[in-house]
């Protein structure tokens, strides 16, 4: 199998180092350090000089190398000495001081690992449904499709600056295991007759505001993939609000412009970048039919042994407590691995792991194995996830990890979702019994609760949970027990937890939990902690988290767009479509006119002329900035019928040219602006499109 342990680079930590040692010496200010080490993976804690580490785990796959990388830098960088699995497949380290951070990069780097994008206004790891390529309900390994993906879109100007993080997900079948329902994009293997392709899902997601994605292609061939994601990320670029930062995610853009509007946006996006990238290489799998009758296995990790398609070989699922794992734990399993020459060790969107294709001759042993590092298989009532919450996250309200260890799903093994604050990491919109911890004032004094959700899937013919009471979170876990009870009492044959909350309606859990709701004065006294609390309850004032990353700078944003206009200037130029290619060289100069007349406190104008004069107007000092400009306003003022290869190639030479002034003048103008991966290089070479490679085979 091909793994992805090439991802990391070694000048850009350099780089971040010396952001950081600039950070210190007061040559860096707070602002522009965030959104540096935002963009390296590096997040602020509750608790002053330690953060937290996210590393990417594409697809959740980790081999020995990385496990090990991993473990060494909990045993020598991590005060607590554990790592903490999400709900996105991730791994995060917290408690990291900011002047190890370098040094963590650089170790996770030499085990094939990376922080790159794993916060801030990026793609965000893109998760797969585990058993991908060993289920045999699927239609394709999505791993190659997925690997394509990552490598693609890694340090791409599109995606550098975007109005808010985007979170993809691949499903290998239908069924839809990864919840791309619950995603900003999801992609679903389907066989449509003979056919063999991907659905996509744009728009959906949790928090603030949760909704279901909308279907904006019921079925495209694998190598419209690409195109179709870059068609969205455009999309959600030029459209998204990038001034309300609570509703600048896509599917606030879905909500702007209707599912309609916004897939007829889509559609003109989708037309343009393929004519741009028309012979852009793509990722290709081998596709089968798949076998429909045979189990689904539902979201996370199984929850028994498990079947491969390859016949004799298993799934071993283990069961991990919160996503907690020691540096033991998972040198412990590295060794496991080797021992009895296992690929791979798989994380999953419930916080637990997998190993897979394991003979089924040696499955007693790896359990015994796996009981003595205190590990094993999920049993009845584990399936609990929780976020961080208060114990590090700065926008936690209440602890959701004591919560979590409290609570079960019972003989029934319920999901149990708990996340410390309506953000939702824990994703309680997708889980039998969702929870999220929240402030409500009551007789005059702040009484933290429990605001529940029932009966979420996020799979095919599933659903957003709907929104139950809001319950005292001292009372929380007798809701969750007479919620519990409930359904085993009053469940038809057979009917799952799902079935059972759309049966009953939303009014039904009002009734059943009246009481438990209910406070009065005299209980007062009894609800005023939140749990593992021993003073009363009340919520840090901490300046915001960092979920949204870190305040955008104008500029740089106009120059990252300016960069992908570039690549398909170039591109279509190199196609000899000479006036779509002026086209984007037009839209570059009002980019980075636009960003830089407003940098100096003027306005924009759509008019490069007019844009030209005002920058004359507030910024005399630098009369051949404005001068060029107008150079350029008249040169893209000419007749399409007048193009040719030579002059374009002269005009393109005089834009970079004057880009590059503009960015000399910025940077000279903020010293700390980081314009790196945006400015323009030689272009005597027709674009070289980045070619869909698994370089590093283990």
């Amino acid at each position: 199998m091909n793994y992805l342990t090439d991802l990391a680079n070694d000048e850009e930590i350099d780089s971040y180092d010396q952001s950081l040692q600039d950070f210190f010496a007061q040559r860096m200010d707070t602002d522009r350090f965030t959104a540096t080490r935002l963009q390296m993976g590096i997040y602020g804690q509750r608790q002053e000089g330690v953060n937290m580490v996210r590393v990417k785990i594409p697809g959740g796959r980790l081999i020995p190398m990385q496990l090990n990388a991993i473990a060494d830098v909990l045993e020598n960088y991590v005060p607590h000495g554990e790592a903490h699995i999400t709900t996105r497949q991730d791994i995060q380290l917290h408690y990291v001081p900011l002047a190890d951070t370098p040094a963590v990069m650089r170790h996770l780097a030499k085990g094939g690992l990376t922080t790159r994008e794993a916060c801030g206004n990026t793609i965000r790891n893109v998760t797969a449904c585990p058993l991908t390529g060993i289920c045999s309900r699927e239609h394709t390994d999505i791993s190659a499709h997925l690997n394509g993906v990552v490598k693609h879109f890694l340090r791409k100007p599109l995606n550098q600056l975007m109005p808010r993080k985007f979170k993809i997900s691949f499903s290998g079948c239908e069924s839809d295991c990864a919840q791309g329902m619950i995603h900003d994009l999801g992609v679903i293997a389907i066989r449509q007759g003979t056919r063999f392709g991907f659905k996509v899902l744009v728009g959906g997601g949790l928090g603030h505001k949760p909704r279901e994605a909308i279907e904006v292609e019921s079925f495209i061939e694998e190598k419209d993939l690409l195109l179709v994601i870059e068609a969205v990320l455009t999309l959600h670029n030029k459209y998204s609000d990038r001034s309300k930062r609570a509703k600048s995610r896509i599917k606030f853009l879905v909500d702007k412009f209707g599912a309609d509007g916004f897939i007829e946006k889509y559609r003109e996006e989708l037309a343009r970048v393929k004519e741009v990238l028309v012979e852009q290489d793509y990722p290709k799998g081998e596709w089968t039919g798949g076998m429909e009758e045979s189990e689904v296995p539902g979201p996370g990790a199984p929850r028994a042994l498990f079947a491969q398609k390859q016949a004799g070989l298993y799934v071993v699922p283990v069961s991990v407590r919160l996503g907690q794992l020691t540096s033991v734990q998972m040198r412990g399993i590295a060794s496991i691995l080797k021992q009895y020459d296992l690929p791979e060790v798989r994380t999953t969107q419930d916080q637990n792991l997998i190993l897979v294709d394991v003979p089924r001759k040696n499955i007693v042993e790896i359990q015994s194995a796996l009981a003595n590092l205190g590990l094993g298989l999920p049993q009845a009532g584990d399936n609990v996830v929780a976020c961080p919450g208060t114990s590090t996250c700065r926008l936690g309200i209440t602890s959701s990890p004591t919560v979590g260890g409290k609570l079960s799903g019972g003989s029934d093994d319920l999901r149990i979702r708990v996340s410390g604050c309506h953000n939702g990491c824990a994703q309680p919109e997708s889980g039998d019994i969702g929870i999220y911890g929240e402030g409500k004032r009551m007789f005059g004094k702040l009484v933290p609760h429990y605001q529940m959700y029932f009966g979420g899937n996020g799979m095919v013919n599933g659903g957003l949970a709907f929104k139950g009471p809001s319950v005292p979170s001292a009372r929380i876990e007798l809701a969750v027990e007479r919620v519990k009870s409930a359904y085993a009492a009053d469940r038809e044959m057979e009917e799952t937890f799902f079935n059972w909350t759309r049966r009953v309606g939303q009014s039904y859990f009002a009734e059943l939990l009246a009481d438990v709701v209910e406070v009065k004065q005299e209980d007062l006294q009894s609800v005023l902690r939140d749990h593992g609390q021993r003073d009363d309850f009340r919520v840090l004032q901490l300046g915001g988290g960092e979920c949204a990353g870190a305040k955008q700078q104008q500029i740089g944003t106009a120059f990252f767009d300016a960069a992908n206009e570039r690549n398909y200037r170039n591109a279509l130029k190199f196609q000899r479509k000479f006036k779509e290619s002026a086209k984007c060289a037009e839209e570059i100069v009002r980019l980075i006119s636009q960003g830089l007349t407003q940098l100096v406190g003027g306005q924009k104008y759509e008019s490069l002329i007019e844009q030209a004069e005002e920058l004359q107007r507030v910024l005399p000092t630098q009369p051949n900035l404005s001068q060029q400009l107008a150079k350029l306003a008249r040169e893209f003022a000419h007749s399409a019928n007048e193009l040719t290869d030579a002059l374009l190639t002269e005009w393109y030479s005089d834009l970079d040219a004057w880009t590059l002034d503009v960015a000399k003048f910025c940077t000279q103008f903020d010293s700390q602006l980081d314009l790196t991966g945006s400015l323009p290089q030689a272009i005597d070479k027709p674009l070289q499109f980045q070619k869909i490679s698994q370089s590093a085979v283990v």
